[in-house]
């Protein structure tokens, strides 16, 4: 089922997803050279800030790498292109549950000063990623069985009412409407790539909750939803038939949905949340 779904009567949730056609999916980093440190194998995809021909940002690494390629991009986007990276490394366990990271070290690997890293690190902890470690960084924040099963229960109380309210209430032409983020759900998941099929994934499941009209219902559910996509440190990592699977569960949700099928709705929406943990 879902990324760091919890298994259990009180782990029923909705769907969401993240990645909204169109929308650029950040860039996650390649996988660790023999040899690196923890923090040179972090993610390696690399921004810019905005500076004149031929000056260097604060933190760019000096040495022997050559200038990062691609357009300069400005300061005012470069802390939120971070923070999308690294939150693509949490899902995908490239930032590891447990291990510190430092904002300089960080900031050499995008080609930054270490300033736009601490500001999207602190909104990771915002969010209850990582946690400040003073002196040495940000530890992320080790998840434990329980804590899951918590924000399964906590998104079952909240989304399953308001799924099943809409399933009274919202014409079958609406529900077509998201077959497309459905269909980029399955196709995220066929390549395997955990971090954009989390994306994707969130973006399906606000689709659906937005037709609630509820800005604060989104933002909640948003925020549980990407929570429960961290995973655990001793959890394996989701193979690509339980992704697959998982996204098929997308397109049958719309199917009961368009049929006003309440009890299935209700089936469905809760073993997407308490579903065996993959």
């Amino acid at each position: 089922m879902e990324q760091g779904r919890a298994r259990g009567p009180a782990a029923a949730q909705p769907y969401a997803s993240a990645r909204v056609p169109g929308q650029t999916p950040a860039e996650t980093a390649p996988a660790a050279i023999p040899g690196q440190t923890r923090d040179e194998q972090l993610p390696a995809a690399r921004v810019r800030e905005e500076q004149p021909p031929g000056a260097q940002a604060r933190g760019e690494h000096t040495h022997s790498e050559p200038p990062a390629p691609g357009a300069v991009v400005r300061r005012h986007s470069v802390r939120g292109q971070i923070l999308d990276a690294l939150r693509a490394a949490l899902v995908s366990g490239e930032l590891r549950p447990g291990e510190v990271y430092s904002g300089p070290a960080l900031g050499e690997r995008f080609g930054v000063s270490a300033t736009p890293v601490r500001e999207a690190m602190q909104q990771l902890a915002l969010e209850g990623a990582v946690e400040t470690m003073p002196n040495r960084g940000f530890r992320v924040i080790v998840r434990s069985p329980r804590e899951l099963a918590e924000l399964a229960e906590v998104r079952a109380l909240i989304e399953v009412p308001v799924m099943l309210r809409l399933a009274r209430t919202v014409p079958a032409a609406h529900w077509a409407e998201l077959v497309p983020l459905a269909e980029a759900t399955a196709a995220a998941a066929a390549t395997g790539d955990r971090a954009g099929y989390a994306e994707s994934d969130r973006a399906f499941h606000r689709a659906v909750l937005s037709l609630a009209g509820n800005d604060q219902l989104l933002a909640v559910a948003d925020d549980l939803h990407r929570r429960s996509q961290w995973p655990l440190m001793s959890a394996p990592a989701m193979r690509r038939a339980d992704l697959v699977a998982d996204a098929a569960e997308h397109s049958a949700l719309l199917e009961a949905l368009i049929a006003q099928d309440l009890a299935v709705v209700n089936s469905l929406v809760r073993e997407h949340f308490t579903g065996a943990d993959r």
